[in-house]
């Protein structure tokens, strides 16, 4: 029960957030990117999540952590320790700018083509994409491991809160990057 309350109460903040941003008119053009923003972080996330539980089935038993510095929100650890899946964090953390370039170039073509997003949108888009990848990653190596030390499946717990908080975290910062937006008076 305490599993699907988290999941929902996260949906249930991320989805205030979107309400609360669609609720101005001048900030409507948040509903075309959020499904993006925390499309790409959700699933850049599943991967490694993913990867890393694969890693534990191979390596270790349940309850059973590789050696080495364990601690939670350890940048450094989860993106240039040693080993696969530090080597993919970086690459999928990498992969989100090409990416999100890619879709903001496919809705700029659905959209009719007759306006460029502005540069300034597109660095506050692509800094708010690259800031929730980072902070999911990290949190995905977090969790992981300390479902995997409970005794836990990694891959049946971690990935529905982990693409949960990617939505609260993606709304939030796209929420945020269109309000400084529109304080600088970019349309």
């Amino acid at each position: 029960m305490g599993h699907s309350l988290t999941c929902n109460l996260s949906f249930s903040i991320g989805g205030l957030i979107l309400d609360k941003t669609v609720s101005d008119p001048n900030l409507i053009g948040i509903v075309v990117y959020a499904p993006v923003i925390n499309g790409v972080g959700g699933n850049l996330v599943s991967i490694q999540s993913s990867r890393i539980s694969t890693h534990l089935h191979l390596n270790y038993s349940p309850g059973e952590l590789p050696e080495g510095p364990r601690s939670c929100f350890n940048p450094c650890y989860t993106f240039f320790g040693s080993g696969a899946n530090h080597r993919s964090a970086q690459v999928l953390l990498l992969l989100v700018l090409p990416g999100q370039l890619i879709f903001l170039h496919i809705i700029h073509v659905m959209k009719g083509g007759l306006t460029l997003p502005s540069p300034l949108f597109t660095v506050f888009f692509l800094s708010a994409s690259l800031i929730q990848v980072f902070f999911l990653l990290c949190m995905a190596d977090c969790m992981v491991h300390c479902l995997w030390r409970r005794g836990k499946d990694p891959d049946s717990y971690s990935i529905p809160y982990l693409t949960a908080l990617g939505d609260l975290v993606g709304t939030a910062l796209l929420s945020l990057a269109f309000v400084v937006l529109w304080c600088f008076g970019d349309p």
